[in-house]
């Protein structure tokens, strides 16, 4: 039987600062004396931005280099291999945020050989399954491991579907494919009479039967699916090249490249990052480029790049965020979608199944066309109108991060199925924000079933005559692992707290209002057209009025996309933009990654912004309070945290 030795040491990722140096000085901590855990890690602080333009071996100098605990940052580089640390024990919600496969690709590459946790994020499960890195939840492994008990593999893989134990022993996805991928048959529609999630529908129609795995849409079993559409963007790609020319040499034979697309989409504001400039990051950031760039022409995938990668200026902009443009041009209702961001469910705003994946997922998905995935449970997001006038998609969202069940992990994994009256009332823009922020929620992915605003927006955006086809819903007895009702007409515009999208709190309640050095608006959460509605309400109020974004604030609007942009020109939105000193930017992911202008600088700095996450670190050093596009305007204009209406009010009192 296949076991597991571990004679390493066991690092604690604990709640307090001083425990975690004192294992970095070589002391070896108990799980009692290693309390209370670090909860909420996230892949921000196991790989932050500054060491993602590595992809190879060169990552295992850096787990845990922006882990943060006590307003501290204890673990430097090569601290895990200098430590001779083989395992990681932490709280609840590990690896929570970003999809980045980097995260435990830079602990493998580090030697760890297992992390413990009680509970972990979806995406960072899946990417150290495909890696081969163990994850478990039982803690009763740290005594056993100390007395020098080797593990079975059977044990650590107990529980997990079937799918998920047969990767871990055959070492990793890659291995895992080249043995049982051979012979792959697409699932023809079941006629099977029993309710069913409109998730479930789509599923069925894309479920693939291999040498290991069936087609069973049941919960929890470990699938692979024929995806409609597969992208990647530059952090990944030269990942996925290096991976799939080690282990299958060159040249690949892809599946369909035709349905595979790239996006260059972070990086092209990096020379005006200072994060990027001051750690000489340029170099690397210029050679994940070549490596993006050189995969999609040797295997003839459509690539969406910079806006003048050919010319010999300053690169600047992109033709857009990647997620963003698959809502504008590609994905359709019943489709599957899968990318390489956590905020690929964007698209489930037109009825199909789109999610994140890693890089390991991908790159067998580019040789196979087929996406490992776990057959999830469905939650009911019940949204009752009408919704006031005033807040926003991002309010409801941000509400909905605040549930006590959410923040205890209640959506992790699963779909957010969002309908109800409020849903019917919103345009495909405000839905996308939903979707894209199921992310945040912990979910696989989120979804609004196609309805007459769908094919509107089709027609409108796309021009397709789109039918939506009989089967397009949710049955009336599906099954749900829970219901969440929200009221929406009782909500107020909502900001989270920095740290955390989960830190909600009603603006109105919010005492001591913060004064603001940056605001930003942008990112593929606040970036599309409606936002850009919503910002040019506020601002070109305040040119009527003569007001100005004040001397200490920086106002950044970044568009989403080339198209978000042109929309933007032809409505005339630029004038009144510039008239009250906001500073534009081309599309790009920006400031939300710590990749451009709009990002802090200086730790002291606060910023408000609508983007969709603000763990520490993820937009610089200062603090990032979120918010919805028209709180972002008004309180640019405040220069501290305020509503449009409240600016209204108070306008018109100075002014009586």
């Amino acid at each position: 039987m296949a076991t597991l030795q571990l004679n390493g040491r066991i690092l604690f990722l604990s709640a307090d600062a001083d425990k975690v140096e004192r294992q970095l000085a070589g002391e070896d901590l108990s799980a009692e004396a290693a309390a209370p855990l670090r909860d909420d890690v996230s892949t921000d602080e196991i790989t932050p931005i500054s060491v993602l333009t590595r992809f190879d071996e060169r990552l295992g100098q850096c787990p845990y280099v922006g882990f943060h605990v006590d307003g501290r940052r204890p673990l430097g580089r090569d601290a895990v291999r200098a430590g001779g640390f083989q395992v990681t024990v932490a709280g609840n919600r590990y690896g929570k945020g970003s999809s980045r496969e980097h995260s435990p690709l830079a602990e493998h590459y580090a030697g760890i050989r297992l992390v413990i946790a009680r509970s972990f994020e979806r995406i960072y499960r899946q990417n150290a399954d495909n890696l081969g890195l163990f994850t478990s939840t039982d803690f009763g492994l740290i005594e056993r491991i100390r007395r020098g008990e080797a593990i079975d593999i059977d044990e650590l893989v107990e529980g997990r579907d079937p799918l998920a134990a047969a990767i871990l022993r055959s070492g990793g996805l890659l291995r895992y494919g080249q043995a049982h991928m051979r012979r792959v048959s697409i699932n023809a529609p079941s006629d099977d009479a029993a309710p069913r999630t409109l998730v479930e529908k789509i599923l069925a129609r894309h479920a693939l039967t291999t040498d290991v795995t069936n087609a069973s849409i049941q919960a929890g079993s470990g699938i692979f699916v024929r995806a409609d559409w597969r992208f990647i963007h530059e952090y990944y790609t030269g990942m996925a090249a290096h991976m799939l020319h080690a282990t299958f040499g060159r040249p690949l034979a892809l599946h369909d490249a035709n349905s595979m697309l790239a996006f260059e989409d972070h990086l092209s504001y990096s020379h005006r990052s200072e994060l990027h400039v001051q750690n000489g990051l340029l170099p690397d950031v210029r050679e994940l480029s070549a490596a993006h760039r050189a995969f999609a022409s040797d295997y003839g995938v459509r690539n969406h790049g910079y806006l003048n990668e050919n010319a010999s200026e300053v690169e600047e902009g992109s033709e857009g965020i990647s997620h963003a443009m698959m809502a504008e041009r590609y994905a359709l209702p019943g489709q599957v979608v899968a990318g390489t961001d956590s905020h690929t469910p964007h698209s489930g705003a037109l009825g199909c199944v789109a999610f994140g994946v890693g890089t390991t997922d991908m790159a067998n998905a580019f040789v196979t066309g087929a996406v490992r995935m776990t057959v999830p449970e469905s939650l009911r997001i019940e949204l009752r109108g009408p919704v006031p006038a005033g807040v926003t998609a991002k309010d409801i969202v941000l509400h909905l991060l605040a549930d006590p069940a959410i923040r205890s992990g209640a959506g992790v994994g699963k779909v957010f199925e969002f309908t109800g009256t409020a849903i019917a009332a919103l345009s495909t823009d405000e839905r996308t924000t939903l979707t894209n922020m199921t992310a945040e929620l912990g979910g696989f992915t989120g979804i609004v079933a196609p309805d007459e605003e769908t094919v509107r927006f089709l027609r409108e955006r796309r021009g397709i005559e789109f039918v939506i086809e009989p089967w397009m819903h949710s049955d009336a007895h599906a099954q749900y692992a829970g219901r969440i009702e929200i009221d929406c007409a009782q909500l107020t515009p909502m900001l989270a707290a920095p740290g955390d999208p989960g830190n909600g709190v009603a603006l109105a309640a919010l005492g001591e209002r913060p004064r603001i050095d940056i605001a930003y608006g942008g990112s593929c959460t606040a970036g599309k057209r409606e936002d850009f509605d919503h910002y040019h309400a506020v601002l070109a109020w305040a040119a009527a009025r003569g007001l100005r974004v004040p001397d200490h604030v920086r106002l950044y609007l970044q568009f989403g996309t080339q198209d978000v942009r042109d929309y933007c020109i032809a409505r005339g939105y630029v004038e009144a933009f510039e008239q009250v000193g906001a500073i534009l930017l081309q599309p790009a992911c920006g400031a939300c990654a710590n990749c451009g202008p709009g990002s802090s600088t200086e730790s002291a700095q606060v910023t408000i912004s609508a983007i969709n996450r603000n763990f520490p670190g993820r937009s610089g050093p200062g603090k990032v309070w979120l918010a919805s596009p028209p709180t972002v305007a008004a309180s640019a204009l405040a220069g501290s945290v305020m509503s449009f209406a409240e600016l209204r009010s108070r306008f018109a009192a100075d002014a009586a």
